[in-house]
């Protein structure tokens, strides 16, 4: 089973415990839904565990509500499938997420380093190479007599590369291959895309096919491509506001409400779930100091009049 597929499998399992969770508190569960639950727990530990999860999360979620005399008081009457669903999908997103951050088991064989929530390391290579891996992120390596390449497999990392004239430095991430030319960069993986942005000297970027010819980007550039690894894009860069994650912050102009969550979920050692897409799409501009969550929420709450509703290692915005 690849990564991504045990990863699905692992939403899947999750999602189903969180709905068996809900379905079991229903008072008029029929006999026939009883023994499928049965059946479900027997097809396997996981399941068992996934379940039992599920029940500690719920029984979390229920303390804060009666601990809170704004959610206790809270009235809404959604329609009951309705309701039910998103109880579902909020309930077991935030179990894969929570699975995810705490085992995180393929990357741990894929990876030679990674860092986790909050964590933000500086690796030096025996080449002499530096690279600072931003949080929630994760790469291996392979040096041999004729070459140096690192796989950036997750989130993003700033580059320093040692010279040496034998041996090449690239950086393969996406579908795409970037060679150093004696720099520094920072290479950012983004579901449909990447970007590279060069701080000094050049880089070369080419798809890991060869399909196209490479493409230099030059100090003070940022380069972004496809997960083909053929470049859409190369614009002058604020590299600045780009590698402000060094700093611990995020510096956005118009962005969409879900990419500021995305960054400020990787300092949150839970899940930040977005209500409804709608929310999602809307944007926001401002400086963040993703590093301290309580202190980005607010600002979002009060940029954009959200409601940040806790509930043990979940947080719900809500607009």
């Amino acid at each position: 089973m690849t990564t991504d597929q045990s990863a699905q499998a692992s939403r899947k399992r999750h999602e189903e415990a969180a709905a068996w969770v809900l379905k079991n508190r229903d008072m008029n569960q029929s006999a026939h839904e009883s023994r499928a639950f049965e059946e479900w727990l027997d097809r396997g530990q996981e399941n068992r565990t996934a379940y039992e999860a599920a029940e500690r999360l719920m029984g979390e979620a229920r303390t804060v509500i009666l601990n809170d005399p704004a959610l206790r008081n809270f009235k809404v009457k959604p329609r009951p499938r309705v309701a039910k669903t998103l109880a579902v999908a909020i309930l077991g997103a935030a179990l894969a997420g929570g699975a995810f951050v705490y085992s995180d088991g393929p990357m741990r064989l894929l990876a030679n380093a990674r860092s986790g929530t909050g964590e933000m390391p500086t690796i030096k290579l025996a080449d002499g190479t530096t690279i600072q891996l931003n949080a929630f992120s994760a790469i291996s390596y392979r040096f041999t007599a004729e070459t140096r390449t690192v796989t950036l497999l997750r989130g993003q990392a700033f580059f320093q590369v040692a010279k040496d004239t034998n041996r090449p430095f690239v950086v393969e991430a996406n579908g795409g291959l970037t060679t150093a030319l004696g720099t520094a960069f920072d290479v950012r993986l983004d579901p449909s895309s990447t970007e590279v942005t060069v701080t000094e000297h050049a880089v070369s970027v080419t798809p890991h096919t060869h399909a196209d010819p490479a493409v230099r980007v030059n100090e003070g550039q940022q380069a972004v491509y496809d997960r083909d690894g053929r470049v859409k894009d190369v614009r002058q860069a604020d590299t600045h506001t780009a590698l402000a994650w060094r700093r611990g912050q995020l510096v956005v102009d118009n962005a969409l409400l879900a990419d500021v969550v995305t960054e400020i979920g990787r300092h949150f050692a839970g899940r930040i779930i977005i209500s409804n897409s709608d929310l999602a799409g809307r944007r926001v501009s401002g400086t963040f100091t993703v590093t301290d969550t309580d202190a980005a929420l607010a600002l979002l709450r009060e940029s954009l009049g959200l409601s940040v509703i806790r509930m043990g290692p979940l947080i719900v915005l809500r607009g």
